[in-house]
């Protein structure tokens, strides 16, 4: 005889075990470790931090409705103008200095980029403080 033969006087109940198996045991189906695995444990949307890149566009945009001037530089009017002429915005269309806008004739803003010594009269155009002491250096009017 030996001791797996051996049958007890005054048999025990055997005791019924609860909660054994299934079929999410030990890891739950997680695997095992890392943030995958935690409770709560989530990945942020690869997605999302794109789009949380992107600027925010405020508010609804168009394009003015104001036309900018047209930009003429002072050493245009040194090349392509005479001594004494009027410069209007008509006149600069004429030389081809400016183009028209829509069959019209657009404003005109004179500003400085290189020398003017011929004396001129401007008259209907914008311009800058440095471009009105230019041309009155020069011998010129500027006319509002």
């Amino acid at each position: 005889m030996q001791i797996h033969n051996v049958i007890r006087e005054h048999p025990q109940k055997t005791k019924k075990r609860v909660g054994r198996g299934g079929k999410r045991g030990k890891t739950s189906g997680r695997g095992t470790k890392g943030q995958k695995a935690r409770a709560g444990g989530k990945f942020r949307p690869e997605m999302r931090d794109i789009i949380k890149k992107l600027p925010k566009l405020r508010g609804y945009q168009f394009k003015s409705i104001v036309l900018k001037p047209a930009i003429v530089m002072t050493g245009m009017l040194e090349k392509y103008m005479e001594k004494g002429t009027e410069i209007t915005p008509a006149s600069l269309v004429k030389a081809g200095l400016v183009k028209m806008r829509k069959g019209k004739i657009p404003s005109i803003k004179i500003l400085q980029r290189g020398g003017l010594s011929k004396a001129v009269t401007i008259k209907g155009c914008n311009v800058s403080k440095s471009v009105r002491n230019l041309v009155e250096k020069a011998g010129g009017t500027v006319l509002a």
